[in-house]
């Protein structure tokens, strides 16, 4: 009880910030690696912890030899198997993204214009079964793979998107990339997931627009060409078989809301 009062009276308030800050930073890391595969890898690096404590309590040398040199040669790994998640960090600082504030009304008409053409452009696709592959640009920029396409610089509307996934048209099989309202460019290729655990029925386009995710903060909308089903790619995370209604409020909560959330970073949703 002694001990516990001493502890207790040498608890300073910088004691405080510093157990603040720590939690803070195990949290933001833990919202990066929600819903990608660094959440498999982490599970096994505390299985590996885990075992590597056991076997020192058990006094196993030869195991915990190993389990040691396993985990000195992780530490050296994981910058490169968590490049993605380290990426999206040093993006999301660099754009300030979790104290924003934006209340640009106009911005917000806009951006629910554009919501609702994408919406009334698939659903036509849907119906026909025409493949598409749409990728809203947010804070990260998407030049790159703007330049390996077509430049467009049209205004968005339902009927350019459809013109632009019409089979046997030049421009069909790649991606269309909107940025800031405006359809920039067309047929653009995008990066894979390198996700192997996904399904295995999902096609190219579905996976391009798991990578373009995974390494942006970019929203991807697909249209299977072989079911007509639409899907939205964010984070990295693929919202599949999407109704009309279920596709207007998922992509106006990640365009449109994000306008008048102070915090977006507190105000984050949980994948489904």
């Amino acid at each position: 009880m002694d001990t516990w009062l001493a502890v207790v009276r040498n608890f300073s308030f910088k004691d405080v910030i510093d157990i603040l800050f720590v939690a803070f930073v195990l949290y933001f890391l833990l919202l990066l690696i929600r819903g990608t595969r660094a959440v498999q890898l982490l599970k096994g690096a505390m299985i590996v912890v885990i075992v590597t404590l056991i076997s020192q309590l058990l006094h196993l040398s030869a195991s915990n030899w190993l389990l040691g040199k396993i985990i000195q040669i992780g530490f050296f790994a994981i910058p490169v198997v968590f490049q993605p998640e380290l990426r999206r960090a040093l993006e999301q600082l660099g754009r300030g993204g979790f104290w924003s504030l934006s209340l640009n009304q106009q911005g917000q008409e806009e951006d629910q214009q554009t919501v609702n053409e994408i919406v009334k452009a698939t659903q036509v696709l849907s119906k026909t079964k025409i493949g598409a592959l749409i990728v809203i640009e947010r804070r990260t920029g998407l030049s790159e793979y703007i330049e390996t396409g077509t430049s467009i610089e049209g205004h968005v509307s339902s009927e350019l998107f459809i013109n632009l996934f019409i089979p046997n048209t030049p421009l069909h099989d790649g991606a269309v990339i909107v940025r800031n309202n405006q359809i920039v460019a067309a047929g653009c290729f995008l990066p894979l997931t390198e996700n192997r655990s996904l399904d295995k029925q999902l096609g190219t386009r579905h996976r391009a627009a798991l990578g373009i995710t995974e390494q942006s903060d970019g929203v991807a909308v697909v249209v299977s060409e072989e079911t007509g089903r639409v899907s939205v790619g964010v984070d990295g995370v693929l919202h599949r078989s999407l109704d009309e209604q279920g596709l207007k409020t998922l992509l106006t909560n990640l365009l449109v809301a994000k306008r008048s959330n102070s915090l977006p970073f507190w105000n984050r949703k949980a994948e489904s």
